[in-house]
């Protein structure tokens, strides 16, 4: 068996190794068996996402976990940020999110998270991988009348809701604001609609609609074009776009401009920074961020550190140097003073909260960035073998750096969830970039491929 957890769990065509009903059943039974804790009947929060593949995996990890004297409690349908809160506001031992977040439908994943709504480092994922490949967790088993029991709770989006409200700020209110939300058949298709309106705004809803083979579908955080004809044609305000699992934004201002992850960023820092809340004055990000949020960032006096790809080596980073915010491009980002974990709609809420703040359409705030060109071309490989041992590529790559010098940059890696390896160039022209990427990318195909 290979490494089981990459960097965002574990994740795979769905009743294709490793996502298969057995091995949930060995990933809930290991979660249980490491994460009870005595002096109590120990739980585990189980939520998931709209995927059809979400029924077979939860009753595999259901089964896994009550084998362990350990209690399942299903909530359903929940973003994972949701289940982040839950595991902690309820005392659980752990919590598990089955989804693949922004990937298609006939792929599905397992996240888990400790009790106190951090994700798992990864030390105790390699202690899980070990329990599983033990094939000795039957010597555990404890007795009948120990057995866990499996029940559904009422209420669970409520709690979440009123934790997401809080996070708005109580001088302002979304009343007569207008909204379009794009739910991408996910996990937020109830509860952002549901937050947003209880603030107030006029909401519009579009892809809410799942129907377990429809999430991600063109539409959501990754295809945001249907919502910014949506926010135009109705004269919206605003406009906000999660992915599967509701742990990312992408956000539309009033002219149907599209806000990356890394504008976001930038918006929301400058406002921390005036209201005393940007702690160590510092912004975390990650080596695939624009060049434009270094910019925007030096001009306003702000740090910025950056870390590997992967959302969990930004929070290790953020919570190691004491930072407030930090995130991906991708739209992946962390209130670090709110919430353990990226969260879409908390994000979202933010964005609302500057443009209050500063009296400002979203347009207006998105200029404090200016986005560099950049071009991302992801290619399908056989194998990921260390790029820094092909010759041809890394020539190839030191010879567009050169061209590039100090006005742009390149960044090619393989994707940590997915055979996929990611070529991105920015540099000072649309032109350039596209000819640079595809010169890498051909390379690589040919290559890897």
């Amino acid at each position: 068996m290979g490494k089981l957890f990459g960097t965002d769990g574990v994740r795979g065509v769905a009743n294709e190794y490793p996502m298969t009903s057995e091995m949930a059943l060995n990933i809930g039974r290991a979660t249980a068996h490491l994460f009870k804790r005595k002096g109590h009947q120990p739980r585990i929060i189980i939520g998931k996402d709209t995927r059809i593949s979400g029924y077979m995996l939860e009753n595999a990890l259901v089964s896994g976990i009550c084998s362990m004297g350990v209690d399942a409690v299903l909530v359903g349908p929940m973003p994972t940020p949701g289940i982040a809160f839950l595991t902690s506001d309820m005392r659980a031992d752990a919590g598990i999110v089955i989804s693949a977040s922004h990937n298609p439908f006939q792929d599905n994943g397992i996240k888990i998270f400790s009790n106190d709504g951090y994700k798992l480092p990864d030390e105790r994922e390699l202690e899980i991988e070990a329990l599983i490949t033990s094939n000795n967790m039957h010597s555990l088993n404890p007795l009948p009348s120990e057995l866990g029991k499996a029940y559904r709770i009422d209420g669970a989006r409520d709690r979440y809701i009123v934790f997401l409200k809080k996070t708005f700020p109580k001088e302002y209110t979304l009343e007569g604001t207008k909204i379009v939300l794009d739910c991408s058949n996910g996990a937020t298709y109830k509860v952002a609609p549901e937050t947003f309106s209880e603030l107030g705004a006029k909401v519009k809803s579009i892809f809410a609609e799942p129907d377990g083979e429809n999430i991600n579908d063109n539409c959501g955080s990754q295809h945001p074009e249907t919502l910014a004809e949506e926010v135009i044609k109705r004269n919206a305000d605003v406009g906000f776009a999660f992915d599967g699992d509701g742990d990312r934004l992408i956000a539309v201002d009033e002219k149907g401009g599209v806000l990356t992850g890394d504008q976001i960023m930038a918006l929301c820092a400058k406002v921390m920074k005036k209201d005393g809340r940007l702690t160590n004055n510092m912004v975390v990000s990650t080596v695939m961020s624009n060049i434009g949020l270094g910019l925007a960032l030096k001009k306003l006096d702000i740090e910025q550190v950056a870390t590997q790809v992967g959302d969990r080596y930004v929070l290790e980073e953020m919570r190691a140097k004491g930072a407030s915010i930090g995130g991906e491009d991708s739209g992946h980002l962390i209130y670090l003073e709110h919430h353990t974990t990226g969260d879409g709609i908390l994000t979202a809420l933010q964005v609302m909260a500057a443009i209050k703040r500063e009296g400002k359409p979203l347009s207006e705030l998105a200029k404090i960035m200016k986005v560099y060109p950049q071009k991302l071309i992801n290619i399908d490989v056989k194998s990921k073998p260390e790029i820094s041992g092909i010759p041809e590529i890394v020539d190839v790559i030191e010879k567009v750096e050169a061209k590039l010098g100090t006005e742009g940059r390149v960044l090619v890696r393989y994707s940590g969830t997915q055979n996929m390896c990611r070529v991105m160039v920015e540099g000072p022209t649309d032109e350039e970039t596209e000819k640079y990427c595809g010169q890498i990318a051909a390379l690589i195909t040919e290559k890897l491929a």
